[in-house]
């Protein structure tokens, strides 16, 4: 899942980013209000992290821009200030959470998660391809109750393929979704990833039918029924 997070405190930003990627997240930074408006309009986020004091382009106005476009993207809004109408000004504003500085790092990832449960989203903390589960709140991967045990790149990957289940997935979504914008890519950079996962996913469980495909010309898709 990649979130981009829109703070001009670059200790804050840096804290929350390395947070974020601990627990398999890729994360996207912008420093300034202008370029985190940019960011979020014209790249795939699966939630925004927005401070509401910032240089060039405030939260709010970044909030009620997106929203204006149709970027629907959940919004959750930081802020030093704590007062009840600037919570109800961002929420009505546009944003879907809202969180108090200073904050523990295990509140803001409680709120996150919680954000990206909600049914627009459909992200359960149970997934299951076949025989394949996958738990995102521990972190545990296992076929037919054997651990798979995947880096934190890895495991992105998967779940990205397997909240797809059955879609083909081109590299260029896979990639935003993945891969935050600063990583270096190689042309062979997803193929070389989905190497790593057949290994782990398929190939060490050769009596059971392939659950990864490659979709020629297109991409890849993950598969419960081998379609």
């Amino acid at each position: 899942m990649r979130i981009l997070i829109v703070e001009d405190e670059p200790k804050i930003a840096k804290s929350i980013k390395k947070g974020l990627e601990q627990e398999a997240f890729s994360v996207d930074i912008a420093e300034n209000g202008t370029l985190g408006h940019d960011l979020a309009s014209s790249e795939t986020f699966d939630l925004i992290i927005l401070d509401l004091m910032l240089p060039e382009m405030d939260g709010l106005e970044i909030c009620r821009q997106l929203r204006k476009n149709g970027i629907s993207t959940p919004i959750l809004m930081l802020t030093a200030k704590s007062e009840l109408d600037d919570k109800v000004l961002g929420l009505n504003t546009g944003a879907d959470d809202y969180l108090v500085k200073p904050f523990a790092f295990e509140e803001l990832l409680a709120r996150i998660k919680a954000l990206l449960r909600r049914p627009e989203k459909s992200l359960d903390a149970t997934l299951e391809c076949s025989n394949l589960k996958i738990d995102t709140i521990s972190y545990k991967v296992t076929r037919d109750n054997t651990p798979i045990l995947l880096s934190r790149r890895e495991f992105a990957l998967l779940e990205y393929l397997v909240r797809n289940k059955n879609r083909t997935l081109s590299k260029e979504s896979i990639t935003a979704h993945v891969w935050d914008y600063d990583s270096e890519i190689l042309p062979n950079t997803v193929e070389q990833y989905m190497g790593y996962l057949r290994n782990k996913v398929d190939k060490k469980f050769s009596n059971f039918k392939p659950l990864i495909k490659t979709i020629r010309g297109f991409g890849y898709m993950i598969s419960d029924d081998n379609v």
